[in-house]
């Protein structure tokens, strides 16, 4: 009998073509859930679990907010980091054609874009987080330092 083949998503590509280390956790879920639900699921810790957010700037430009998953997102605070006016949420009908994935499926690693990545500071805390791995059912885990290298992300508190 053939092994299964894992299916790649544009993160994990990302990463082997770096070879950069990480571990697949991959769970049963047919629609979007939130990240304290995705935890529970794989059973990484809920502090060490990171959401990815888009927002989007006065001036048109997107950012990607990468904060733990009980955490909600200081619109003031993400602006003022990113340099803008003010931020907002992206709506969830424009996700896909931003990024490239779907509501509860958005890594910040392999959007369509490269856009600027804000890691919130508390990342700095563990060696390791846990992350989306770019499709819902999947999630990754690896170095705090390696996901800052690959994205050029900076650690802030927003």
């Amino acid at each position: 009998m053939a092994k299964e083949k894992e299916i790649k998503t544009n993160a994990m590509r990302i990463l082997d073509k770096k070879k950069i280390p990480y571990e697949t956790l991959q769970y049963e879920c047919e629609e979007f859930i939130d990240g304290l639900h995705t935890a529970q699921k794989t059973g990484a810790p809920p502090e060490q679990s990171f959401k990815t957010l888009v927002l989007q700037g006065k001036s048109g430009q997107y950012y990607v907010f990468v904060l733990p998953v009980a955490q909600e997102v200081q619109l003031k605070r993400a602006a003022k980091i990113a340099g803008e006016k003010s931020v907002e949420m992206i709506p969830v009908k424009d996700i896909t054609a931003v990024t490239g994935y779907v509501r509860g499926g958005c890594s910040p690693l392999g959007m369509k874009k490269q856009y600027p990545v804000f890691l919130y500071k508390s990342a700095l805390d563990y060696e390791k987080i846990y992350i989306s791995g770019g499709r819902i059912g999947t999630t990754l885990c690896l170095s705090v330092q390696d996901l800052l290298a690959v994205t050029g992300g900076r650690a802030e508190e927003f």
